[in-house]
């Protein structure tokens, strides 16, 4: 005879405990990701950078933000001129038409 596989219990299969499982799982990944910032910050304070270095980190940050403002940019333009809009198959307007 074949088992019937065991099914979870009706208050781990509601939609709000799914939500609530997902989101105490990712609090707990931003804690731990928050807390080895915290731990690597600590771990490095009192080295001095270079020049290099902050300029580096300056273009990083700038080409950063000019890629992200570029290509928000495009999403809002692509929206607003219908280039967002579903494809349709012209051929078959040819055919009606004729």
């Amino acid at each position: 005879m074949q088992r019937e596989p065991e099914r979870l219990p009706d208050r781990l299969r509601s939609p709000l405990m799914k939500t609530a499982l997902v989101i105490v799982g990712l609090l707990a990944l931003l804690g731990v990701t928050i807390g080895w910032a915290i731990w690597g910050w600590q771990k490095i304070a009192g080295t001095a950078m270079g020049f290099h270095g902050w300029l580096a980190m300056i273009l990083g940050v700038v080409f950063t933000v000019v890629v992200g403002c570029g290509l928000m940019g495009l999403m809002f333009y692509s929206s607003r001129y219908g280039y967002d809009e579903r494809a349709t198959d012209l051929s078959d307007k040819d055919k009606s038409e004729r």
